[in-house]
């Protein structure tokens, strides 16, 4: 028999789907400052759904390498108006927070997804806050802290260890009582990896598609792109980041977390056009 299609959050996932990126930050990596004026961020945000994204992803505490935590007042200060502003756009509202506090309140402003950079293992309340919200839930893998994650990260084998860390935390939370359907696993690049694990992750990602769940992939404009080629600004990062996602398509990833919604769109768009002459 066949088993039936994945979906995330309602969302079939036959073909790629959208999570643009919101960051309602100073300090973000890539465009920290952009959007901290909540009208702007809304604006951007209208801007990503008319170019196709699937799901925006709201954020105010930047996890870049290095980066210095907030209290959960000043988050939720910087994203609430913006998810209530935007809670009426027709567009699935993500919250990218590991802060049970942030989640309850984001999902009462009408966040419908919790992204989760420590797997929700960062707040002991955050499990059962997504649970009692019936939310989905993005669960990425972090070695260490944003603080020092990149100092000096160790694997045996990325992919075998992000797996294990992963198959353990779905079997902790369903036994939580968080449905599997409800989850979408993200290896985490750039979150205490190194280019060799980033490049390992990114070729051996279609080993995930074991664990059942459907698979978020975040590439870019990430410093890894640079040590591949020159070193440029990252919003000059935008050729590599396509090229990584569509490498992860290839192999299966069915969600793709982006800064640069229309580009991505049109160039997957191009790709699977050509993937499917094959059959004509």
């Amino acid at each position: 028999m066949t088993p039936e299609p994945l979906t995330f959050a309602g969302l079939t996932l036959d073909r790629p789907r959208l999570m643009g990126v919101v960051n309602v930050t100073p300090d973000s990596f890539s465009d920290g400052g952009d959007f901290i004026d909540p009208q702007n961020a809304i604006d951007h945000a209208k801007r990503m759904i008319d170019e196709g994204a699937d799901i925006l992803d709201i954020g105010g505490e930047s996890t870049r390498p290095g980066s210095k935590p907030i209290t959960t007042e000043e988050e939720c200060a910087r994203i609430l108006p913006v998810i209530e502003g935007l809670a009426d756009c027709g567009t699935l509202i993500s919250v990218d927070t590991r802060h049970a506090d942030v989640m309850r309140r984001a999902i009462a402003a009408g966040a419908r997804i919790v992204n989760d950079v420590t797997a929700l293992t960062g707040d002991p309340e955050s499990a059962s806050v997504c649970i009692d919200a019936g939310v989905d839930v993005v669960l990425m893998h972090m070695q260490g802290e944003p603080q020092t994650m990149q100092d000096n990260p160790t694997y045996g084998d990325a992919v075998q260890d992000i797996f294990a860390y992963m198959q353990t935390r779905l079997e902790d939370l369903q036994a939580a009582g968080l449905a599997q359907e409800k989850i979408c696993i993200d290896p985490g690049i750039g979150f205490g990896k190194n280019l060799e694990h980033n490049l390992r992750l990114l070729s051996g990602i279609d080993a995930f598609h074991a664990l059942g769940v459907p698979l978020l992939l975040g590439v870019s404009r990430k410093s890894f792109i640079t040590k591949i080629d020159r070193d440029v600004a990252p919003k000059d990062r935008v050729a590599g980041s396509i090229a990584a996602a569509i490498a992860g398509w290839d192999r299966g990833v069915q969600v793709f977390r982006v800064h640069d919604v229309a580009e991505t769109r049109q160039a997957l768009a191009v790709w699977r056009a050509i993937e499917e002459a094959e059959d004509l």
